[in-house]
């Protein structure tokens, strides 16, 4: 049994939102109990105590789209590129094509520490190698097991490569969700990764379909990112890239269509109607010059919208600043965001994440998963139900995180990682990144 007390504690639980001075109980992998710091000093006695100290005791963070392939991506340098798919041909395509399973490996292990440094204990990630497809998935679940990091994991199928290394990542893919799903164990769950729609034939998404039909997992995929997918669909196939999806079968309660950015009234409907999850990248959207996603329309539209990184960044507070600051700048008005965004990440993110894991996520209430995070934050001003979402908006930075608790498990302690060696991680990665770069 483990005590985390003596701390503001966030719960996000609708029934009580807040306590001044609040401790967690954690019997196993789940919360057993909440209340006072005093009244559950009285009732437990433990050996373990984690005393927060008036920090803020909250909910470990979700990221509902992420990629660990590009961890070695990080100042490479790379030939200059003026839109969206010059980008990709410029930089993540040539990347990807140079991966090796180690390189896999460390992108992972880099990933996952930069998870845990930030308070991010939940991930879905999309993966990409096209030099190294066979097992990259169970490369990366090893390491998620070791570094004890919540993952979802799964591999971007592409026609781009060719015929053989399409085949292998579907077989990746199913081979990987049956592995995952035989498993029962919400620490690890699969989805079946695709790119996007300019990238993928209509036998392949065919092929798509049917690979998953037997399988309990969705579709994970970029959607209508860049304006160049829309007019590649309409072009080739007199059809918008949600409606292409739609065709197939692909979209559901179970599929997240990430991005979205270019997406019309008719396909936000069809999103809707199907009850597909939809994943908003503001840093990257910006980074890549695609455009701003509709978010708030989609949000009133009541399409179910969560917030990721798209591999810029493991800091979901940052997201969250970023996302605020897009909405108000696209739609020149200040007045929005205040809600919407917080409700995408601290409510969206848990829910997506309970569409693939039984037990309560994202929550600090009795019978949920203990992913738990101490962030060293003492407020200045006023912190309670009604403010509290504004001092995280403002102050909270992933580097602020002190404490990482994920499944029961205390994988960070004081800003120190104990499930792994940090400086032999970091001294291996600079060595194969110098000799990826290189290749690339």
């Amino acid at each position: 049994m483990l005590i985390v007390g003596n701390g503001r504690l966030i719960t996000r639980d609708s029934k009580n939102l807040y306590m001044e001075d609040g401790s967690v109980v954690i019997e196993g992998n789940k919360i057993l109990e909440i209340g006072s710091t005093e009244n559950i000093k009285k009732k437990y006695s433990t050996e373990e105590y984690i005393d927060a100290n008036g920090k803020v005791i909250m909910p470990g963070m979700i990221n509902t789209h992420n990629h660990i392939y590009s961890s070695f991506a990080t100042g490479m340098p790379s030939k200059e590129s003026k839109n969206f798919v010059e980008i990709l041909e410029n930089l993540w395509w040539k990347i990807d094509k140079k991966l090796t399973l180690e390189d896999v490996k460390y992108s992972a292990l880099n990933t996952y520490l930069e998870c845990i440094k930030n308070g991010t204990t939940t991930i879905f990630d999309h993966h990409a190698s096209q030099g190294a497809v066979t097992d990259s998935l169970f490369t990366i679940a090893e390491v998620a097991k070791k570094m004890n990091v919540r993952s979802n994991l799964c591999y971007e199928v592409t026609d781009r490569d060719g015929k053989e290394i399409m085949e292998q990542a579907i077989n990746e893919n199913v081979n990987f969700i049956k592995h995952a799903n035989s498993l029962n164990d919400d620490m690890l769950k699969g989805m079946f990764g695709l790119h996007a729609s300019m990238t993928l034939s209509n036998d392949t998404m065919q092929k798509c379909a049917k690979a998953i039909s037997d399988l309990e997992a969705g579709f994970h995929v970029h959607v209508a990112e860049g304006i160049a997918d829309v007019y590649d669909s309409l072009n080739k196939y007199g059809k918008r890239v949600v409606e292409r999806f739609n065709d197939f079968g692909m979209l559901n309660e179970k599929t997240i269509a990430v991005h979205g950015i270019h997406t019309n009234k008719r396909e936000m409907d069809i999103l809707r109607d199907t009850n597909t999850m939809v994943v908003h990248n503001s840093e990257s959207n910006m980074g890549n010059a695609v455009g701003c996603a509709p978010v708030i329309e989609m949000l009133k539209n009541d399409i179910l919208v969560g917030l990721g990184t798209d591999g810029f960044t493991s800091d979901m507070f940052e997201s969250m600043k970023v996302a605020n600051l897009l909405q108000k700048h696209n739609l020149c008005d200040p007045r929005i965001a205040w809600g919407e965004v917080p409700t995408m990440i601290f409510e969206n993110n848990r829910k997506i994440a309970n569409r693939y894991i039984e037990s309560p996520i994202g929550i600090i209430k009795e019978g949920a998963l203990a992913d738990i995070i101490i962030v060293d934050y003492i407020p200045h001003t006023p912190f309670n139900e009604d403010t509290f979402d504004s001092h995280i908006l403002f102050k909270f930075m992933g580097r602020s995180v002190d404490t990482t608790i994920i499944n029961g498990k205390v994988v960070m302690k004081d800003r120190e990682v104990l499930v792994v060696d940090e400086e032999e991680i970091l001294s291996k990665s600079r060595e194969l990144s110098s000799k990826l770069w290189s290749r690339v």
